[in-house]
């Protein structure tokens, strides 16, 4: 089997909190008063034009909060979306290693909104690890369809047996399985190294400063 030369990462629930879960709704309906049940049927519907960038932050919040008048403002809503991301400092530490370690192509592939994905990208400095973001608003694909695994390979002009891939979700493992990707199922930073190491991918050594 050929060596690792790439390694595509999902964001939220491995580098980062998920943006705008199911708790984060259930907080949000809380937070605001709204119907739980309504607000999460509304998400279902608008969700997948969301995250593939086929309508706006703006539009979803229409469709899915402010289709009538409301005690609060639209900024006071996106605000709190927008406060609901945080960073896994363990495991970002180690996607800082394998980065350090300059051997390899590193890249998300992550179904996230444009507008949360933008500023999660710049809010956490993303770019200094990652060199090409295959987000499902950007390629109009959301895991775990196929396409958007195939997009990250012919557009870095990589074999799927020198790809890894890292999700903590086995049904988007699945799919880049059937492609011939390696896969990691992500559940915290020790074993994420442990399995990174198992795979012959290196990280920098701290001692020596590079």
């Amino acid at each position: 089997m050929p060596d690792v030369t790439a390694l595509f990462w999902d964001v939220g629930g491995v580098i980062l909190s998920n943006g705008w879960d199911r708790a984060a709704r259930a907080e949000a309906a809380r937070k605001f008063g709204l119907d739980w049940e309504e607000l999460q049927d509304r998400h279902d519907l608008a969700s997948p034009a969301f995250e593939t960038g086929k309508i706006t932050l703006n539009t979803y919040l229409e469709r899915t909060v402010f289709y009538r008048k409301r005690a609060f403002t639209r900024e006071e809503f996106t605000d709190f979306i927008f406060a609901q991301s945080e960073e896994f400092p363990e495991s970002r530490a180690v996607l800082s290693g394998v980065a350090a370690a300059g051997k390899y192509l590193l890249a998300t592939i992550n179904n996230e909104p444009l507008e949360l994905n933008e500023r999660r990208i710049q809010q956490f400095q993303l770019r200094r690890e990652f060199k090409a973001f295959f987000s499902s608003c950007f390629v109009g694909i959301r895991k775990p369809d196929e396409g958007i695994y195939r997009i990250a390979l012919e557009v870095t002009q990589r074999q799927p047996e020198e790809c890894l891939f890292i999700d903590d979700r086995e049904l988007n493992l699945e799919c880049a399985r059937q492609l011939r990707m390696r896969t990691i199922h992500y559940q915290d930073a020790t074993q994420l190294q442990r399995e990174l190491a198992a795979n012959g991918v290196q990280l920098a050594d701290k001692n020596s400063g590079g």
